[in-house]
């Protein structure tokens, strides 16, 4: 009796300790370098309109709009070029970067979009974005094939997060 008891309470301590789990995010002070990242460029002339994955406006200010697939690079992520020093935040996704490690970066012009073309570039993450946010955004548009791949894949890093972490209690 002793030792069922011992194992539920173990249970419910391990099955607390996971959900209370989050994931670490570095702050903007801490940066992570990423080489060789494939980028593209695009703009809101190409069909997809002037709004991002969140219904807002594309922003080519101080800090632009980039899309990627959000099991690689999460809904929020900020980073800046090595080469550039321009600043982008992943707030947008598309068909043609599910399975990818390419960030497509908003271009305010055809030109300046042109102007990129495809470049592998050293990036440097300034804060990661979240899984549970991009989770949240893209289960209600599981409908299209290539978000249904994006939550797949982040459902699947979530249950490994889950099962070291329990391997490690």
């Amino acid at each position: 009796m002793q030792k069922r008891l011992n194992v539920t309470l173990a249970g419910i301590v391990a099955c607390f300790v996971v959900g209370c789990a989050t994931q670490s995010k570095p702050n903007l002070a801490s940066k992570q370098r990423v080489h060789n990242v494939r980028t593209t460029a695009y703009t809101h002339n190409e069909g997809s309109g002037c709004h991002n994955a969140l219904d807002c406006r594309l922003s080519g200010c101080h800090v632009m709009s980039a899309a990627s697939d959000w099991s690689r690079f999460p809904l929020g992520t900020r980073f800046r070029i090595a080469d550039t020093n321009e600043e982008y935040v992943i707030d947008d996704y598309g068909m043609a970067l599910v399975g990818t490690d390419t960030i497509d970066l908003y271009k305010p012009s055809r030109l300046d979009m042109h102007r990129w073309g495809v470049r592998h570039v050293d990036i440097d993450v300034l804060q990661w974005g979240s899984e549970e946010e991009s989770l949240k955004v893209l289960t209600p548009r599981t409908k299209h094939r290539c978000v249904r791949q994006m939550v797949t894949s982040l459902q699947q890093k979530k249950g490994q997060q889950k099962k070291k972490l329990l391997t490690s209690l």
